[in-house]
């Protein structure tokens, strides 16, 4: 479950280019694992267990296609629930999207300070650890005062904070970074993005990976303060995970071994049931859910 599903059913969006359109009663691809059930093509067999563009369905009818993301996983793969759910989440779309957005947009160098908004999701909570590793100071801001906990004491982020708890973002991140921002991933755009400008420092990057707040309601967009930008030679990117598709074992290799050296801790957040498909949408835009929001055919 990710949320720029939401942007695709929008009458109009720049979303259609990347992922498509979603038209009502039509099928909805998304990111998925799934076992193959039965194949015509010789590179997939029966019982292969994949991931890559399946649906929100029991089955999905797939055709190889150039450029569209699908793959086998290790035999087995099936009865590790845990092993399915690492694919789903940090060796899937969102670790490729984490480890993109800061390594190859924001280049971190040790000692930089970085800034993560929506912290707890599914890419902010791998963009932090992935930080960490890279030798940074890293501040994280979520929507809950458990969730705090979580960056803190689970994911190892030096700091973190409850933004509905903070009135003025602005004085809030002048206070976690009293020297500056240098790297901030945007995950939610509007104000966030507004403030994060303020604090950034001479010659900042600015990972614009998503902008959440703005997707249900559009008066939120950010207004940021271009002279913010100019004078501190901000460089500023957006950028989709299919931009590196190329080089997704690459990335996926590299994530693997920190997963299998305990470096990196994926979080998941399960629902059961294709009748769950709704609440858990409608969740990521009330910030309820913690990591990968992922839902449990079978």
């Amino acid at each position: 479950m990710d949320p720029y599903q939401l942007n695709r059913m929008k009458r109009r969006s720049l979303a259609h280019v990347d992922a498509g359109g979603i038209v009502p009663g039509e099928r909805i691809t998304a990111y998925g694992a799934g076992k193959v059930v039965a194949s015509a093509c010789a590179e997939y067999k029966e019982g292969d267990v994949v991931a890559g563009l399946l649906g929100w369905e029991d089955y999905t009818l797939f055709r190889p296609t150039p450029g569209v993301l699908m793959y086998k996983l290790p035999a087995g793969s099936d009865d590790d629930d845990l092993h399915l759910k690492h694919h789903l989440s940090a060796l899937g779309t969102s670790g490729m999207t984490a480890y993109a957005g800061l390594y190859e947009v924001c280049k971190p160098q040790r000692g930089e300070k970085v800034f993560v908004s929506a912290a707890s999701g599914s890419i902010g909570s791998l963009v932090g650890q992935f930080a960490k590793l890279a030798g940074c100071y890293v501040v994280g801001c979520t929507s809950s005062n458990a969730k705090v906990e979580l960056l803190k004491n689970q994911l190892g982020f030096d700091d973190a904070f409850n933004y509905k708890e903070e009135p003025d973002m602005k004085s809030a991140l002048k206070r976690y970074f009293p020297d500056g921002i240098d790297i901030y991933f945007d995950n939610i755009g509007g104000k966030m993005l507004d403030a994060a400008l303020v604090s950034m420092n001479t010659h900042g990057r600015v990972a614009l990976c998503g902008a959440i707040s703005e997707y249900t309601d559009a008066s939120h967009r950010a207004a940021p303060d271009l002279l913010e930008v100019i004078y501190k030679r901000i460089a500023i990117r957006g950028f989709v995970v299919w931009d590196f598709l190329t080089r997704f074992n690459e990335f996926t290799g590299i994530i693997g071994d920190w997963i299998r050296q305990g470096k990196v801790q994926p979080i998941v957040d399960v629902s059961n049931g294709l009748e769950s498909v709704p609440s858990a949408l409608t969740a990521l835009y009330l910030g309820l859910n913690i990591g990968k929001k992922l839902i449990k055919l079978a």
